[in-house]
């Protein structure tokens, strides 16, 4: 399952280090360049306290998410197995928030801007709300544009899971295609996700705002016509 995850952080745009034992994950945590160390551990047991401790001991404000079976009564930050994959990456989000590291918070594609932060997306001047999955979704396809990506690379990287052979009896990546289809599709413009058949789907950025896309409707002008050769005929005359 950490792998699964692992995957589905990488392709949202987060660098991930993957660590098992619990002192290489206090040194991993130590490091200056993680914002954030998400610990799939119990908060309250004994070791985990421990763990805890020794990682804010060497950096006191890197913000700690941990992963549990039951949400209890604690102090710390948790998120409640099972879950789904946006809502791990939106906690990652908040909790990285107020982080002094720069990040990416915006994707632009085109007239298409997605906000990381707000959690929301823009069509030039048209805000455009999405709810957990389609958003997840809509940022996985702008994060690959112009790839196609196949229906199980969707389901293990959005939904965090494998479906191996019955991935591709399943519709529920085409149904929320679908969805976001209709969000973000402008009035007469061209789908911004195209189906590939028999391999899944592909995200072509939109044009800027204003600009005005080739036309293949536009001849070009025909070329001047050829000058005639002047031809001088001599008079006749007659036979002796």
């Amino acid at each position: 399952m950490l792998r699964v995850f692992e995957r589905g952080l990488r392709a949202h745009g987060f660098e991930v280090t993957a660590v098992e034992p619990r002192v290489v994950a206090a040194s991993a945590a130590a490091d200056e360049s993680v914002g954030i160390a998400v610990l799939d551990v119990p908060p309250t047991a004994p070791r985990s306290r421990k763990l805890v401790d020794t990682i804010r001991a060497r950096r006191p404000g890197v913000p700690l998410l941990f992963l549990v079976a039951n949400d209890t009564d604690h102090t710390e930050e948790v998120l409640e197995k099972p879950f789904a994959m946006e809502e791990l990456i939106a906690r990652i989000h908040r909790l990285t928030r107020s982080a002094d590291e720069p990040r990416v918070t915006t994707l632009t594609a085109g007239d298409l801007r997605l906000d990381l932060l707000a959690r929301c997306a823009w069509r030039g001047e048209r805000l455009i709300d999405l709810p957990g999955r389609e958003f997840a979704l809509l940022e996985y396809f702008m994060r690959h544009p112009r790839r196609v990506l196949t229906r199980q690379e969707i389901l293990a990287d959005v939904w965090g899971y494998h479906m191996h052979q019955n991935a591709s009896n399943s519709n529920v990546v085409d149904v929320y295609v679908r969805y976001v289809r209709n969000r973000v599709q402008a009035a007469g413009d061209r789908s911004l996700i195209a189906t590939v058949r028999g391999e899944g789907y592909q995200f072509n950025p939109p044009a800027e705002a204003g600009a005005t896309p080739p036309s293949s409707a536009v001849k070009p002008a025909p070329p001047p016509p050829r000058p005639r050769a002047r031809t001088t005929k001599a008079p006749l005359r007659p036979v002796r």
